[in-house]
């Protein structure tokens, strides 16, 4: 194999990979542990203490972790697509409207212990979810199931409270994972980092004070699903930073390196200077935005929040601190996904510190105007500091912002950005599944998962339930747009990049091109090992 990235293309806005790195045969393969490495941090702070819970936890880090051990009703496939059935035998839609759903189990179910699993089960495991109602907003995600019925042992049919085309992709969320009622209460979170379920693992957590360290996922005998599992053992390990990860995989200790790469880590990679690592160039669908309390004081003025979209350079911004690894973004809805609009861009035009001016003169905001924005230190990788450097930059360059850059560890951030602390905040999204609804809907629904007091009545009783009504995504477009241009003109938040994914491998890795899906669902399950060159 040459020594250089594998570039992995986009399929009709799907943003699929069509090409697998370093394949090899899998009845020579060797069956060894498969180390991969992370940065991404797993806490049981005091106000989070269940960060494995389906029923609470809402960030890709975690529900990465639930996917290998949690099976759900239905997945989304490697290659993209529609929801392919995993612990159903099939789904599928039984009336015109669009608002009954019914999913048949696989016969002989079981979880990881040996218990049985019948569809009564499946339905307390989403009905939990939707009881306990975690403050993290994750259970809004099935905010259209009005009552769940069984008929017989493997037979579940979802009753809807409107049509909701969307609604399969929801199913393959760990929200709607099924979980053994004997080890997870009905009424409250199950604390600390255990997880237990039916998928192709089972895992074993190695924890230190309130914090992962590692965790070991081990092939699941009993699992009955889609799934072909090529290797027996994964343990995910836990780095502090980049740079100690990166020198894990240039000395042979871990095998796979995932998030979060620096840039600068990248662009070495991409050159070649380690003969043994190819790295994995995938499109994808994370966005970086700025999220406002616009209840707080320093914000709350509409001609604020418009003025530093207005002065923002989104491409000097890429250019200084992503490079190539990332795009500027205009919308909500990134680009490659069915009704994504540069909404911000037709809107605003070009960075204009003049337009920006009379913004705030007709608002009769006094200038400057000082903020703090704030930022998570260990989150979404060691270049955050930086770009908002860059952010501050630009906007006190203006001089209509005096611009004060705070970083807090996620642990805090994130309670402390739902409890309305911050009046300005960075955050990423990763897709729970790829369709323009999810960069909508659990941002500006109600009970959406920012906790943001932004509400707009028209968005939510009419715009988003008629994009649901559409089973074909293009007829949905024309409203995705109107919606788009209605957060540009309030600006509750403000998109800034649309990134790529990148996976570094040692060259006897098999499956790498599919470890990470286009909506950065891990799928350790494809990872298998070859012969090195």
């Amino acid at each position: 194999m040459n020594r250089k990235t594998l570039v992995l293309s986009a399929v009709v806005g799907l943003l699929a990979p069509v090409f697998t790195a370093c394949s090899g045969s899998d009845s020579g393969s060797e069956r060894a542990t498969i180390v991969v490495g992370t940065t991404d941090r797993f806490t049981a702070a005091k106000d989070a203490l269940a960060p494995f819970d389906p029923a609470y936890t809402y960030d890709t880090n975690s529900w990465n972790m639930l996917r290998q051990t949690v099976q759900t009703l239905l997945i989304q496939p490697k290659g993209e697509g529609s929801p392919a059935p995993e612990a159903a035998e099939r789904c599928g839609f039984t009336d015109q409207g669009d608002e009954r759903y019914v999913c048949t189990l696989r016969k002989g179910l079981q979880f990881a212990n040996g218990d049985r699993i019948t569809a009564d089960i499946v339905k307390g495991s989403i009905e939990r979810s939707l009881r306990i109602n975690a403050n993290t907003g994750v259970a809004a995600l099935l905010n259209t199931i009005n009552t769940i019925e069984t008929l017989g042992d493997r037979e579940i049919v979802f009753h809807l409270k409107t049509a909701d085309a969307t609604f399969p992709y929801k199913l393959t969320t760990p929200v709607a994972g099924i979980v053994d009622p004997k080890v997870y209460d009905g009424k409250k979170l199950r604390d600390g980092f255990a997880i237990d379920g039916s998928g192709p693992y089972t895992f074993k957590a190695d924890v230190k004070g309130n914090t992962l360290t590692s965790g070991t996922f081990t092939k699941n005998p009993r699992y009955k699903g889609s799934l072909k599992v090529n290797n027996d053992q994964v343990v995910i390990r836990v780095y502090d930073d980049s740079r100690v990860m990166g020198a894990a995989i240039d000395n042979g200790d871990i095998d796979v390196m995932i998030r979060s790469m620096s840039p600068a880590q990248i662009n070495k990679l991409d050159a070649g200077a380690d003969p043994n690592v190819n790295l994995v160039e995938m499109a994808g669908l994370e966005i970086r935005y700025l999220g406002f309390n616009t209840d707080a004081p320093t914000v709350k003025a509409k001609a604020v929040r418009q003025a530093m979209a207005q002065i923002i350079d989104r491409g000097e911004l890429v250019y200084k601190v992503y490079g190539t690894q990332a795009e500027p973004l205009y919308s909500l809805v990134p680009a490659g996904l069915t009704g994504h609009s540069n909404s911000f861009f037709n809107k605003y035009g070009d960075p204009s510190t003049a337009k920006a001016r009379q913004l705030l003169t007709d608002a009769g905001v006094t200038t400057p105007v000082k903020l703090t924005m704030h930022y998570t230190t260990d989150h979404y990788g060691s270049a955050s500091k930086q770009e908002f450097e860059v952010l501050r930059k630009q906007l006190d360059a203006s001089g209509l912002f005096d611009i004060t850059i705070e970083g807090t560890p996620w642990s805090t951030f994130s309670s402390a950005e739902r409890n309305g602390t911050y009046g300005v905040y960075g955050m990423g999204w990763f897709p729970d599944f790829p369709d323009a609804d999810n960069f909508v809907a659990p941002f500006l629904d109600k009970n959406n998962f920012l906790n943001s007091p932004y509400s707009n009545k028209t968005i939510q009783q009419s715009l988003i339930p008629e994009t649901r009504r559409e089973e074909d995504r293009l007829d949905a477009a024309k409203t995705m747009t109107k919606i788009q241009d209605t957060v540009a003109e309030d600006v509750p938040i403000l998109p800034l990049w649309q990134g790529k994914q990148y996976v570094a491998a040692r060259d006897d890795i098999t499956g790498v091109a599919y470890a990470i899906s286009s909506s950065s669902v891990l799928q350790l399950w494809e990872l298998g090992r070859g012969l090195s060159n």
